[in-house]
């Protein structure tokens, strides 16, 4: 886990021990040369003095790596001109930002295209909004952010050697931005959150990624305002296995992440069927043909997206149902409200109510306007809660979180918002995305005799 702790400067060589006895290093005979770039033409960060000490000892305690460094115009000019840049295999820029005086911007985006090494941290994003190629070589680019704020980030590649030593999750303390010109099907996803970072609001926001970029390959990190993040050991093996991967020292994966659904060989020999592939919309309906446009799809999650004062549109599925389980995971944001329908009539309520622990009709995972849950099991905003609900005849069960909160309550009614009121005929599953924002993901359903 990353900490918030400032190491003092000094224990910078003690942390470079500590990595040098993982397993990655370099050989002799693969000796690579390194520029790193700390020019800045907007916002300086304190960080750069960091930087560029942990990337020098970085580079020297494993070995084989030779690094320059362009911290001033003129060395700039020097060292990446086109011929310059045939001495290096990979360049860095460290928390650069602004227009940078490259001599020649598209023989640098060419340089890297060859098969040549880029690695981006923080900012880097915040360089160069006015040369295109530059953001397309990147994958993003800086729009936002809010206030410095814990995060927990989602490992989406453990084989990666940029996040082999994360677990599924981690929390860090950090400036987390927002992104702007990302295409998450144009890189490869490592970290990232389902949400924004401070109001939790759904959404697909990458923290970082690897990219192929014609022979070359291309690796950002989001991460890294903070002088304690530099000096932290995950951080650091971050970085460094995002550089050794983008100089071709170290195996892992470039190509754009695919976020198509799959089921378990276990659900799918119990007989479940994906009512959301995860790629698009196949399989709904706008419930208002001409309604607001609210959902969408982002990295495999189904999100569905309101501005303060609006109002969002139904989701409904176009195959019906009569008995059966559905399973399902969904978070909210704080205040938030949605609901899951079955047979389009029946709803399970989603409500952001993690503070109250007040057992209500109306409340998250009620059977809304019939009867509370049995027990108070909801989760944080922004923290996946899991669903599984059967319903058969007019009897519906479900378990929230894993704990079972109704058996067998009778509903021989509609519940309110409902499709029709002909609860003795099959129905679809309905979405409510009228009332708030709300994200499904990892929604399967198996028909019952």
């Amino acid at each position: 886990m990353l900490i918030r702790k400032t190491f003092p400067f000094q224990s910078l060589v003690g942390i470079g021990l500590v990595l040098l006895q993982s397993p990655i290093g370099v050989a002799a005979d693969e000796a690579k040369n390194l520029l790193v770039v700390t020019v800045t033409k907007g916002f300086r960060h304190s960080s750069i003095p960091t930087a560029e000490a942990v990337l020098g000892s970085l580079a020297e305690r494993h070995g084989g790596i030779k690094v320059d460094y362009a911290r001033r115009d003129e060395e700039l000019s020097e060292r990446l001109s086109p011929e310059a840049l045939q001495r290096y295999d990979a360049v860095v820029f460290a928390n650069t930002t602004g227009e940078l005086p490259l001599p020649d911007k598209e023989a640098f985006i060419e340089w890297v295209r060859s098969g040549k090494g880029f690695v981006g941290m923080h900012s880097a994003s915040d360089t160069f909004h006015q040369f295109r190629p530059y953001i397309e070589m990147l994958g993003g680019e800086f729009q936002t952010h809010g206030p410095q704020v814990e995060v927990d980030v989602v490992n989406e590649d453990a084989a990666h050697p940029a996040c082999r030593h994360f677990g599924e999750h981690f929390k860090i303390f950090d400036e987390i931005y927002v992104f702007k010109s990302f295409h998450r099907e144009r890189v490869h996803g490592l970290l990232t959150l389902p949400h924004h970072p401070n109001s939790k609001v759904p959404g697909d926001h990458p923290i970082a990624w690897s990219k192929d970029f014609g022979k070359g390959r291309v690796f950002y990190t989001a991460l890294g305002h903070r002088e304690d993040v530099w000096t932290s050991a995950d951080y650091q093996r971050h970085i460094m296995g995002g550089l050794l991967w983008a100089l071709g020292l170290s195996e892992g994966d470039g190509q754009p992440s695919s976020p198509r659904y799959e089921l378990s060989a276990e659900e799918t020999e119990e007989g479940y069927q994906p009512l959301f592939n995860g790629l698009d919309l196949d399989g709904w309906v706008l419930r208002k043909p001409d309604g607001p446009a609210s959902w969408s799809v982002q990295n495999g999650m189904l999100v569905n997206t309101i501005r303060d004062g609006d109002h969002g549109t139904d989701l409904v599925s176009e195959s019906k149902y009569w008995n059966f389980t559905v399973r399902y995971e969904f978070q909210v944001p704080k205040g938030s409200n949605s609901g899951f329908y079955l047979r389009g009539r029946h709803e399970i309520q989603i409500l952001e109510d993690s503070g109250s622990q007040e057992l209500k009709t109306g409340g998250n995972g009620a059977i809304y306007g019939i009867k509370p849950v049995d027990w108070f099991v909801s989760r944080k905003p922004g923290q996946w809660q899991e669903v599984e609900a059967t319903m058969v005849d007019d009897r519906v069960t479900v378990f929230l979180n894993g704990v079972k909160v109704h058996d067998r309550v009778e509903v021989k009614k509609a519940t309110g918002s409902e499709l029709d009121a002909n609860v003795d005929q099959p129905g679809p599953i309905l979405l409510q995305g009228d009332h708030g924002a709300v994200a499904f993901r990892h929604l399967r359903i198996k028909a019952l005799d």
